[in-house]
């Protein structure tokens, strides 16, 4: 069944993750998006694309904020022009848009539930290319700036939409940012944050003053901003394996964002989640 616009249709029940579209019987492709509330105790959200489905993000009840999350996905997707199939009650679906009336994707300031820094991890050698740049690049326009740039996103080995390319991601704070270092490291996607690696540099960033200029973005589970970032006025600090203290330059995931996130704290006194 639709729901409002012409391109959201709401499917109470029966949700599978198949290459087959409920809606059309016909395999996926690209223009489509799907959202799934789920009752799972193992995760607050989870993403990708699994069975030849289309990209999916599903959300556990469980997780405080999951109305926020379905109605900035419906948003955003809407601005991108997708098709969105929701697997979520109808009622429910209401209850969602009543508690998140006037608010909107991409307002200009921080929901309480939000925190004030957002990070981002990259290679020691992107990092002097950042700095020469002044600014937070996108994966899309660093491929057509450099001449041997990746040959692909870490991301699409998880499923994710070729127009996630376009966008500059943030953690808050998690061992997540560096879990993308180690697997861009490794050319496949590792997740063991024990695994020895180098470290890069790990960026804190004013998460208010991003979202005060218009910039900051939210998908339904990740912060992001399009395009770039001037690393001035956002940027707050740096952490790199000499200023966090290590004795050489291998660390692990786990580690550095430990000492990265303490040392971050001790310094501003700001806290990275809430």
């Amino acid at each position: 069944m639709k729901e409002g616009a012409d391109l959201v249709y709401v499917i109470e029940r029966g949700f599978a993750e198949s290459g087959i579209n409920p809606i059309t019987n016909r395999p996926y492709d690209s223009s489509w998006m799907v959202f799934c509330l789920t009752d799972s105790s193992e995760y607050h959200m989870l993403c990708g694309s699994q069975c030849g489905c289309a990209y999916t993000l599903k959300v556990s009840r469980r997780y405080p904020y999951w109305e926020s999350a379905v109605c900035d996905f419906i948003e955003f997707q809407e601005t991108k022009g997708k098709n969105i199939i929701l697997f979520i009650g109808r009622e429910e679906l209401q209850a969602a848009k009543e508690k998140c009336k006037g608010h909107h994707f991409n307002e200009a300031c921080l929901r309480d539930y939000e925190p004030d820094v957002l990070v981002h991890s990259t290679s020691g050698e992107n990092w002097q290319s950042i700095q020469a740049d002044g600014c937070l690049k996108s994966w899309n326009i660093l491929a057509k700036e450099k001449r041997h740039w990746e040959d692909a996103p870490i991301g699409l080995r998880l499923g994710d939409p070729k127009d996630f390319s376009d966008y500059v991601m943030f953690s808050t704070g998690a061992i997540s940012s560096e879990i993308v270092v180690l697997s861009k490291q490794n050319g496949k996607i590792v997740m063991d944050e024990n695994m020895p690696y180098t470290p890069g540099a790990r960026l804190y960033f004013d998460a208010a003053k991003i979202a005060a200029d218009g910039l900051l973005i939210r998908d339904g589970q990740h912060l992001k901003v399009e395009r770039s970032l001037p690393l001035h006025p956002y940027l707050i600090w740096t952490a790199t394996w000499e200023i966090v203290g290590l004795k050489q330059n291998i660390s692990t995931p786990k580690e550095f964002t430990a000492k990265s996130n303490q040392l971050f704290q001790k310094l501003y006194g700001r806290n990275l989640q809430k």
